[in-house]
């Protein structure tokens, strides 16, 4: 076992050659070692339940997929203007798993360069450059990505301009009924919309299917359908980011299928090859060819048969062992199971989310007002309790909960039993 002093020398030396403000997690970051499925091995011995990783979707050095990739890797790997049965294999299955309207994809290497491709896309296929997003989302941090990156509502930065996050926890006008708060924000979105007329024209808008990081708030009435409708009525596409959302993690395949609408361009990435880099952007043919003749893009890493090894052994393990109803069933236990003790934990203001993706927003009790050095006191006293959790959210202070899919109800009894502690130490701590 290595002392303490290897972790704070070894902390030096990562802000040293990564440069100082470099992140990492945690007070005292930590070493991980080893990982096997929703465990993480630290190098001080001590092993962690991991609930905040998506990347690895089917679990930390997941069997199949290592060797998925072992076996391609010591047989083939090329760049993608060879033809490979694999990788033809790989995207027809891939875009299979969509709604009728998805034909063709891209593959990639990243969620940034899945979302960069999807929004000159979406400017390309209309001929028009105005794109929308939210005021609290991140998309990814190519130059034209980073653009989308919290922009306050109403404001512009280059082509790009912003709403106000629709939800109903926080609403934009207090005292609306359902639908009225629906249409509110159904309002400012058509506003925003014609607000390009004079500028270029309106493309599109860039939406996380499950407003992930906007802190996962429950959206009013049928907002995303209509939002949809209004988009389709400007002329405008619908982008889905996927990157979080996607395979498996809402309960359902999509995350648009969770929210009840139909995108023109998919985003993807994350947990797609289970930790080997591959993303992708999905549309109908029509766009895809429509994109390729414009732009001819060509990255050397992607569309390999390595990256189609790793992610055909993803979507069997999800298929195989039907993570799509587990994800749905085991994130719906814990959510209620934390819903229920919020009547003794005043500072969880609201319980949110779907599938194996919750959000526990902290606020200070009795208000609706954000708790950030709350929520990163709790998320500090779970690591404290060999717990891995995040906090996200449009003010940082939403505890994330989205453990690999492959994450159990016994494992549920544990996060369960170590956050009811938590909680109660620190109501102790306030007290």
């Amino acid at each position: 076992m290595r002392e303490t002093s290897w972790v704070t020398d070894l902390k030096t030396r990562h802000l040293r050659v990564m440069g100082d403000g470099a992140p990492l997690f945690y007070d005292d970051p930590v070493e991980l070692e080893s990982g096997d499925g929703v465990w993480l091995q630290a190098s001080d011995g001590r092993r962690y339940l991991d609930l905040y990783n998506n990347v690895p979707c089917v679990g930390h050095a997941n069997p199949r997929v290592a060797a998925a990739i072992a076996k391609q890797a010591g047989r083939l790997n090329v760049h993608s203007r060879y033809l490979h049965e694999s990788v033809v294999d790989y995207a027809e299955r891939l875009v299979g798993l969509h709604h009728d309207g998805i034909k063709s994809a891209i593959i990639a290497c990243s969620g940034t360069e899945a979302t960069e491709l999807a929004l000159t896309m979406a400017q390309t296929v209309t001929g028009r450059q105005g794109l929308i997003c939210t005021d609290a989302t991140y998309h990814g941090n190519s130059s034209l990505v980073s653009r989308l990156t919290r922009l306050p509502a109403g404001r512009a930065r280059g082509p790009v301009r912003s709403i106000h996050t629709p939800q109903t926890f926080r609403p934009l006008d207090p005292g609306l009924s359902e639908a009225e708060l629906s249409q509110r924000y159904l309002d400012e979105l058509a506003s925003t919309i014609a607000a390009f007329d004079d500028e270029g024209g309106f493309a599109g808008i860039m939406l996380c299917s499950i407003l992930a990081n906007e802190g996962l708030p429950n959206t009013p009435g049928n907002w995303f359908a209509d939002a949809v409708a209004l988009v389709h009525d400007a002329g405008g596409l619908v982008i889905a980011d996927e990157v979080q959302a996607g395979f498996a993690r809402s309960g359902r395949w999509w995350g648009y299928e969770t929210s009840g609408f139909e995108p023109d361009i998919v985003c993807m990435g994350k947990p797609m090859g289970n930790g080997l880099p591959i993303s992708g952007v999905a549309s109908s043919h029509e766009n895809i060819t429509t994109f390729r003749h414009k732009h001819r893009y060509f990255n050397t890493f992607a569309g390999s048969p390595l990256q189609a090894a790793a992610g055909m052994a993803v979507i069997d393990e999800i298929t195989d062992r039907a993570l799509v109803d587990q994800s749905a069933a085991v994130g719906e236990r814990l959510r209620n199971e934390l819903a229920g003790l919020q009547s003794t934990c005043p500072a969880m203001g609201d319980v949110r989310g779907c599938g194996l993706f919750i959000g526990v927003d902290w606020v200070h009790p009795g208000t609706t007002d954000p708790d950030v050095a709350g929520a990163a006191a709790l998320v500090e006293a779970m690591k404290n309790r060999a717990m891995l959790l995040g906090k996200a959210g449009q003010h940082g202070n939403v505890i994330k909960i989205r453990p690999p899919l492959v994450f159990e109800h016994e494992h549920g009894d544990l996060f369960l039993d170590a956050f009811a502690d938590a909680v109660q130490e620190l109501a102790g701590t306030e007290a």
